[in-house]
């Protein structure tokens, strides 16, 4: 069965492929300690998750995975792909496949450097400035796009003329990952200090898993978890 897209920025989104388990795994992977299983999930077995969270006993979480189909700006990448433990990527590749000329991330507003977070950022730059930010943004990513096909049409590589490419551009993954690593990178990129764009991103993801596995990840997520 095909599952909806989420639509992310402006040309992005996240979609389900596939899951296992679901929160009874969790549940039974943890009993199997005792030498039992259940068949039903109960009122109790909430409790014994939000246990084995807090206490990081978390290896049963490991025993479910969901796999996403991302698509997503290179540069949203870059940090998501910093989250290795316990997922798996496969990523488009410049080299099998060529670029599509308008494939790149546009932001609707452009944000001021922050002051005291070197990496991040606050406020909006000068209304004033907006227009010629988005000119020179655009130009930018079209030139460089522009400079990827002229090299194609000269006879260059797929694997070379790619290297010109803006980060801007669109790349897509399929995201394989268990339920313990889903949270963490839910928890991470969520946080007000994560750059905005992938705080979308954080959010989708988190649209897709809780139907999934309500209790575990809530369990997972709990400001007494560390």
């Amino acid at each position: 069965m095909a599952h909806p897209e989420i639509k992310v920025l402006d040309k992005g989104f996240v979609r389900l492929i596939d899951h296992m388990g679901t929160d009874l795994s969790v549940v039974n992977a943890a009993r199997v300690s005792f030498g039992k299983r259940k068949e039903a999930f109960e009122d109790g077995d909430a409790k014994l998750l939000a246990y084995l969270a807090e206490h990081e006993h978390t290896s049963p979480f490991r025993h479910t995975a969901l796999t996403l189909h991302v698509k997503a700006p290179i540069f949203v990448f870059r940090q998501w792909m910093k989250h290795r433990i316990g997922s798996e990527f496969n990523e488009i590749s410049g080299r099998y496949v060529e670029f599509p000329e308008d494939e790149f991330f546009v932001p609707e507003l452009f944000r001021r450097q922050a002051k005291v977070n070197k990496q991040g950022s606050e406020g909006m730059i000068e209304a004033k400035d907006h227009a010629r930010a988005l000119e020179s943004y655009l130009e930018s990513c079209r030139r460089s796009v522009a400079h990827y096909k002229e090299l194609l049409s000269l006879g260059v590589c797929r694997e070379q003329a790619r290297c010109v490419l803006p980060l801007a551009l669109y790349s897509e993954v399929y995201w394989t990952v268990s339920l313990q690593a889903v949270a963490h990178f839910i928890r991470l990129r969520s946080d007000a200090h994560a750059q905005w764009e992938i705080q979308q991103y954080a959010a989708a993801v988190r649209s897709v898993v809780e139907p999934l596995y309500p209790v575990g990840l809530n369990a997972l997520l709990a400001p007494s978890h560390p």
